[in-house]
């Protein structure tokens, strides 16, 4: 398959090249790959799409938000997650369903705190709950046979180190067990599923 993988620099991203880079024809895009995206600005989704052409499937691990209390959050922070992790990736959608092949698919990532939130994860809990009501009302719009999931993942063990002691009582992930998730919707018939790995 000719798959795009938005985010390939990131913890997960990197163990998905690995993963999928020996088998498929893998094109890496973020502000520094060789394919250049900005998930935040829609005119350089679009631009991405016109250089790489008809693709086969699109996998997203990217976007981020504001992690802080609630009393320092300000409308500012919220947005700030909206256009990046949250609308980011929809536009990857919503554009990329314009230059995708039939038969193919979407991959996108949310995460643990849409159902299990943390002091200061209120913005992101937002975020991944929209994501998981955007896939699975827009899978049962997206036509030619195209596929749309989101991989929700734990505290991933790689994290540990920086993020850790934000998630207290949590079971870390083994990486594998998540880029198994993102295999699992590029390569099964699955669509319109949140794709939960947890400790």
């Amino acid at each position: 398959m000719k798959i795009i993988l938005v985010g390939a620099t990131g913890t997960i991203g990197r163990h998905l090249q690995q993963t999928l880079a020996p088998s498929h024809e893998l094109l890496t895009a973020s502000r520094s790959s060789s394919v250049k995206v900005d998930i935040t600005q829609p005119d350089s989704i679009w631009e991405m799409f016109e250089t790489v052409g008809k693709f086969d499937a699109l996998v997203s691990a990217t976007g981020h938000g504001v992690f802080a209390s609630l009393p320092d959050l300000r409308t500012d922070d919220f947005y700030e997650g909206i256009r990046s992790k949250l609308m980011g990736q929809i536009n990857l959608v919503l554009i990329g369903q314009h230059y995708i092949n039939p038969g193919g698919s979407f991959t996108l990532t949310s995460g643990i705190l849409a159902e299990e939130p943390i002091r200061g994860g209120t913005s992101l809990s937002m975020i991944n709950s929209a994501l998981h009501g955007f896939t699975m009302a827009a899978a049962t719009e997206l036509e030619n046979g195209v596929r749309l999931n989101t991989v929700s993942p734990g505290l991933v063990e790689d994290s540990v180190a920086t993020i850790g002691a934000s998630f207290p009582g949590h079971n870390p992930v083994p990486m594998h067990r998540v880029v198994n998730a993102y295999v699992k919707s590029l390569e099964s018939a699955l669509t319109g599923q949140v794709l939960k790995v947890y400790g």
